[in-house]
């Protein structure tokens, strides 16, 4: 089976098969969503709350996304993996923005990043995809933001802000993302958008009608999520497993049922009595 590439995900569109993405933070996380089918792993700077206990994305760094990206692409075999630009990265300089994209490629792996925004990153894409850089692009609720956007609500609801973000969406392809993620928008407005551009589209909350989906892996495994957004479908109740699993785990401690002979070392018996006076299993 070949490497999923940027232009893998434009032929799937192309074709009409739906393309599957899902976040990613770790190597055992990559490998097993690799090994299940996945076409793309998305690095997402999600991990600041997901992994590491913030509130937003807002303090995720750029090393922190360095970090995660690097584990994440020695885990994953086939799958495209993409990552996160992070918070004030790709709005200032444009040698500092190219300098973390290089970053993230040459030393995390990644084989392309994904930015937040519309046509006021426009320039910014189109400079990036000039240098040779793949850009996936962001819409609608876009987390980086959410102190601006007043929370993490549904976006694109009235007439002006459905058009904002449908002129958006073409900027972004004209600049040249080879994909766009459509996040909490209303699914007519996200149905649109993927029959008016030639790009594929990647819906979070946006209804069935684009391109391809994406969750958060451990809301998509029920994993240490205490949010459970209308959008996703949890598959399965790891978080519950574990817990479960944990809990026995310190019972047959404390009981001292645990280890059993069948988990401990035992030494040649001669050697127990040179040593200790008694047999092994005396002691």
């Amino acid at each position: 089976m070949n490497k999923t590439t940027a232009a893998t995900l434009k032929r799937l569109k192309t074709e009409g098969r739906p393309i599957t993405m899902v976040t990613a933070y770790d190597y055992p996380t990559a490998k097993l969503v690799d090994e299940a089918g996945i076409d793309v792993i998305l690095v997402g700077d999600s991990l600041g709350m997901v992994i590491l206990g913030y509130d937003s994305t807002i303090p995720v760094t750029l090393e922190d996304m360095l970090h995660h990206t690097k584990a994440v692409a020695r885990g994953a075999k086939q799958a495209l993996v993409v990552s996160d630009l992070p918070f004030l990265t790709y709005h200032g300089s444009f040698d500092r923005t190219l300098d973390a994209c290089r970053r993230l490629l040459q030393e995390g792996g990644a084989q392309a990043v994904k930015l937040e925004g519309g046509q006021e990153i426009a320039g910014c894409i189109e400079r990036l995809t000039a240098a040779g850089v793949p850009v996936m692009g962001h819409l609608g609720l876009t987390p980086q933001s959410v102190y601006q956007l007043g929370g993490y609500k549904v976006q694109g609801k009235d007439e002006e802000a459905a058009k904002k973000i449908i002129a958006d969406a073409k900027a972004l392809e004209a600049a040249g993302v080879f994909a766009i993620v459509l996040e909490c928008v209303p699914a007519a407005l996200a149905k649109y958008i993927s029959e008016q551009i030639q790009v594929p589209t990647i819906g979070i909350g946006a209804g069935a009608e684009c391109d391809g989906q994406v969750l958060v892996f451990h809301d998509l495994v029920g994993f240490g999520s205490d949010i459970q957004p209308k959008f996703v479908k949890q598959y399965a109740q790891i978080g519950r497993a574990v817990v479960d699993a944990v809990r026995q785990y310190v019972e047959e401690v404390r009981q001292r049922r645990f280890p059993t002979d069948d988990h401990s070392y035992q030494a040649d018996e001669a050697v127990v009595a040179r040593l200790y006076g008694g047999k092994d299993d005396e002691r």
